[in-house]
């Protein structure tokens, strides 16, 4: 049987439901197929600032928040001896920034699959693709489920599965061994939280080895996570789901925050982290979000771009099928969004994993504005282009962070290492936290 389509969009998490809820909008045949159901488990639960007025302009925000969310207002980051952090406010920008929320991704994600599907869309859950059979300028067919399916536009947002730059050949690591990395996570109850309004605001804590998030989900539960490399894991002999216990013990100031946490003793891992299938736009196809090219999940930029980008792939493809665009101009101009918002990122995170970076960033001001620059990236405030009075403090902020490696523009910190603290396990109860 062979159906057909406008667009066949791979992947219904935020990226290929908002680009299928975009698309049915503008009166397209649409077809989303994802291989799981939804609702179901997912990390990235730090929505940056940016992507709340792309949610208004979709309508959905009234629907938003009728769902279990914190506010968010800003960050906090600290070193994993040290108990005085550092905090900081989108508000406090160069740029104007606004609260956000961290959410589950579970609702989240069926809000907006919910709302393509209510657009017009057609969406098959439960559905893996085969295989791509076809992927040319103008006709694309792709097999799933013992059928097989044609459009004239096929959209990837099928996350870490990259189905297309796996097809064609393009999906690579980073060279820099620095940039691969493996994330343990878990949901845990009665987490140590910033107190009052700032009890939504994520928690960095940083140490020689990678770092650790505490993300504030609702009143009670808490994503935790630690981030780090696959090869110094390979050094430890530890469980891999054993991984995040194993870090906390060592770490004082999560350790601490966590000393009353209730939840589940082991952990989930996501590893592959920081690859790219360049060229984002091909003959008959785009790339969104993860699909792509995915970033280390520092500075939470993963749920904002998919959407920012499935946002520009749509607007693309519209004016592509109503002949109002060159096949050519729409690829280059799509490239060029992404690469414009990631590369900015990809310099902050190049130069976060620097002890001398985290002593700037930890001082909490800087001259001629440039933390002020700083927090506004880390906000979002990058699309689709970040302006000439972001990028060039940006530019001297990563010049200062080269002279404080030998020049202590800001007071010396020290940095923690788990391999030199000595444990101290914590008792967790052992009380599922659902997630």
């Amino acid at each position: 049987m062979n159906l057909a389509y406008d667009v066949l969009i791979i992947g219904g998490g935020p990226g290929g439901a908002v680009s299928a809820l975009l698309l049915a909008r503008a009166g397209f045949r649409v077809c989303v197929f994802e291989k799981s159901r939804h609702p179901r488990f997912h990390i990235g639960e730090s929505i940056l600032p940016r992507n709340l007025p792309l949610i208004q302009e979709l309508g959905l925000e009234p629907e938003l928040r009728r769902l279990p969310h914190l506010p968010k207002y800003g960050a906090e980051f600290g070193l994993g001896s040290d108990p005085q952090t550092m905090s900081f406010k989108f508000s406090d920008g160069l740029l104007p920034g606004s609260a956000t929320f961290n959410i589950e991704r579970a609702p989240f994600d069926e809000m907006l699959l919910n709302a393509a599907r209510a657009a017009g869309a057609e969406v098959l859950e439960d559905t893996a693709i085969k295989r791509i059979d076809r992927l040319e300028e103008g006709a694309v067919e792709i097999a799933a489920e013992g059928r097989t399916f044609t459009g004239r536009v096929l959209i990837d947002a099928s996350g870490h599965g990259t189905v297309v730059g796996r097809h064609v050949g393009s999906r690579r690591a980073f060279d820099d061994p620095h940039l691969q990395k493996v994330a343990y996570f878990q949901h845990f109850d009665r987490v140590e939280r910033p107190a009052g309004d700032a009890t939504g605001d994520p928690t960095i804590i940083m140490c020689r080895e990678g770092w650790f998030w505490l993300i504030g989900l609702s009143e009670t539960k808490t994503s935790v996570g630690f981030v780090t490399r696959p090869s110094f894991v390979r050094e430890l002999n530890i469980s891999a789901d054993r991984l995040l216990q194993w870090a906390i013990a060592r770490c004082p100031v999560v350790r601490h925050r966590m000393r009353n946490a209730v939840g589940q003793s082991t952990n989930q891992v996501l590893s592959d982290f920081s690859y790219t299938c360049k060229p984002f736009a091909g003959p008959g196809y785009f790339l969104v979000g993860d699909a792509g090219c995915f970033l280390d999940p520092i500075f939470s930029t993963g749920v904002t771009l998919a959407m920012m980008g499935a946002q520009q792939a749509a607007k693309h493809v519209t004016a592509l099928l109503q002949n109002r665009e060159t096949p050519k101009n729409a690829r280059r101009s799509y490239c060029r969004f992404v690469e414009g918002s990631t590369g900015i990122f990809w310099g902050l995170i190049r130069n976060y994993y620097r002890h001398s970076f985290r002593e700037l960033f930890m001082n909490g001001r800087g001259p001629l504005q440039v933390h002020n620059a700083v927090i506004s990236t880390l906000a979002g405030n990058v699309f689709p282009k970040p302006v000439w009075a972001l990028r060039w403090r940006l530019w001297f902020y990563h010049l200062c962070v080269r002279v404080q490696r030998y020049i202590p523009l800001v007071p010396r910190r020290a940095e923690c290492s788990l391999l030199r603290e000595s444990p101290v396990e914590i008792a967790l109860a052992h009380t599922a936290v659902a997630v």
